[in-house]
């Protein structure tokens, strides 16, 4: 299990036209992820998805708040006693392209962190080499075809099912796929899904997807849960075919409102909810964040800051002053 509360990350830009400013990229963000649970972190761009899956990847700094694997809480070791805790949660990169390093062969890639592997476990040597062609196998690709290869001679789908392959040589509890098919073609995209997802079953693996695709989320977790980003913040969150059905934060009715659907098979009674376009950039004087794009915020939501929080009749948590239930244009994911 990995838990996370309250964690904080702010950007510090220097110099350019507006001068030196902070930037806030998480604004005290709680989430728990349970081995063989799927989690799903969704948002525009900027709203902090990628920042907060590399913190509990271990491969980013937080400012404030704290992490716990398996209740030990990280702030409470040093940096080389954490590494081991941190092994358990392998990043799936999403550049199948710059992820692998081009001068090396694929066996080469798998053979350093199974040489590792092998000496935490006390395995022989000779079990590094049955392992990469176990793995490969397990991710869909003809071992004795592409080990000998170097990426450039793979195609775009062999070279990710390669970086998932890597990343399954530390045993990991917890598998965070950022973006992880945005960069190969669409036809092959079902495909890696489905193999993450049979993963997940398969070896009761973690899987936290990050990406601003509802369907995908759905896809790869319909029995998981749902966490949507905006700035930073999470608005809503919980069971995620109960939140595509019936969400209520207007963030999230407005991405799935963004969504095209072929005409004729629209919900009856959908609408759409667009948001404004903002009049005033920078950061709000302490109200919603969603407000000034928000179409139905108040004087309230200007002045106020909501928190997340959960109504008897509302099964997910929000942060809004104003929870509305509305029928918006549904996710066709086997239409």
């Amino acid at each position: 299990m990995i838990t996370g509360t309250g964690i904080t990350k702010v950007f510090k830009q220097r110099g350019g036209v507006l001068g030196a400013r902070e930037v806030p990229a998480l604004r005290g963000v709680d989430f728990a992820i349970a081995k063989g649970g799927a989690v799903s972190f969704i948002g525009e761009s900027g709203s902090g998805k990628t920042t907060l899956g590399r913190i509990i990847a271990g491969l980013e700094s937080h400012d404030a708040g704290e992490i716990v694997i398996d209740d030990v809480p990280m702030s409470s070791l040093s940096h080389r006693r954490r590494q081991p805790y941190f092994r358990r949660v392998q990043l799936i990169h999403q550049d199948p392209y710059s992820a692998l390093n081009p001068t090396r062969t694929i066996h080469q890639t798998l053979e350093a962190p199974l040489k590792l592997r092998a000496k935490q476990t006390g395995r022989p040597r000779s079990w590094v080499d049955g392992r990469a062609a176990e793995l490969l196998a397990m991710v869909g690709i003809d071992p004795g075809y592409v080990l000998p290869r170097y990426p450039h001679q793979l195609s775009g789908g062999m070279r990710q099912r390669v970086v998932i392959a890597r990343a399954l040589t530390m045993d990991p509890e917890v598998l965070v796929a950022d973006e992880a098919v945005s960069m190969i073609d669409v036809s092959l995209r079902l495909g890696i899904l489905a193999l993450l997802k049979d993963l997940r079953e398969r070896l009761n693996v973690g899987v936290l997807f990050i990406t601003h695709d509802i369907a995908t989320a759905r896809y790869i977790g319909d029995d998981g849960e749902l966490y949507v980003l905006y700035r930073g913040q999470v608005v809503e969150r919980g069971a995620t075919e109960k939140i595509i059905a019936d969400p209520v934060h207007p963030y999230t009715q407005s991405l799935l409102s963004a969504i095209p659907v072929l005409h004729g098979l629209e919900r009856p009674g959908a609408e759409r909810v667009v948001p404004r376009e903002m009049q005033r950039e920078g950061e709000p004087d302490g109200g919603c964040l969603f407000a000034r794009r928000c179409p139905f915020s108040t004087e309230r939501c200007e002045n106020e800051m909501p928190v997340l929080a959960r109504e008897e009749d509302i099964e997910q948590e929000y942060a809004c002053f104003h929870p509305t239930r509305r029928s918006v244009i549904p996710v066709g994911v086997g239409e």
